[in-house]
């Protein structure tokens, strides 16, 4: 089994890239795991708190589940991984069941900077991008997907997306064995990335056809 953690700011284009390493794989030998499916539950809080949550910083994410669920998935176990909505900021009573597979994708903005994932990580990933291009990203997504008004995710960019950028996700590039600049339109470094995971897999398959 092959894991892949694929960081980088928000809006810095990591599902492009996710997307890109999943076409150039068997379709059948990857699964992706979100770390927005790991946010904590805060159904408990009333909604205007909720909406002011900091999804930036690495308490919002339960990481220990998502930890465990990978060690769960190493050994062979299916997991049961958590739906989360941005609308309500709640997790779903419904969950998504998900076998384990050859290659397991981690993505998300703060996964290295947590050191128990970090190191469950065969390959690390951080996908870089100029803070204006993830701004405008940021900005058109969450007008069109998350019903938001511009001053709102304006407001919410100066006040919590780019303080915890600087705090905690642009120092974790040290750790990225590969950064891709540029993020999905850098094509070379897919590539390169693509062929390290058919040589693994390879390796990999050659491995278990000779260990029985």
């Amino acid at each position: 089994m092959l894991i892949i953690g694929i960081a980088g700011g928000t809006g810095s284009g990591k599902t492009t890239v996710v997307k890109k390493i999943i076409q150039q794989c068997r379709a059948n030998d990857v699964v992706v795991l979100p770390q927005d499916s790991y946010y904590k539950d805060n159904s408990h809080l009333p909604l205007e708190e909720r909406l002011e949550l900091n999804f930036d910083h690495p308490n919002a994410v339960e990481f220990d589940l998502l930890v465990s669920h990978i060690h769960m998935l190493k050994q062979g176990k299916s997991i049961q991984m958590p739906i989360y909505s941005y609308l309500t900021c709640s997790r779903s009573q419904e969950t998504i069941p998900v076998e384990p597979k050859q290659v397991i994708i981690v993505e998300g903005i703060l996964i290295f900077t947590h050191a128990p994932l970090r190191e469950l990580c065969d390959i690390k990933v951080f996908v870089d991008a100029e803070a204006d291009d993830r701004l405008i990203r940021v900005i058109r997504r969450d007008i069109v997907e998350r019903g938001r008004s511009v001053d709102k995710v304006i407001e919410r960019y100066l006040k919590t997306v780019k303080p915890s950028h600087e705090q905690f996700i642009e120092p974790t590039k040290r750790y990225a064995d590969i950064i891709v600049p540029q993020g999905g339109d850098n094509t070379v470094a897919i590539k390169i990335l693509s062929e390290i995971i058919k040589q693994k897999l390879k390796a990999n398959d050659y491995e278990s056809k000779h260990s029985h």
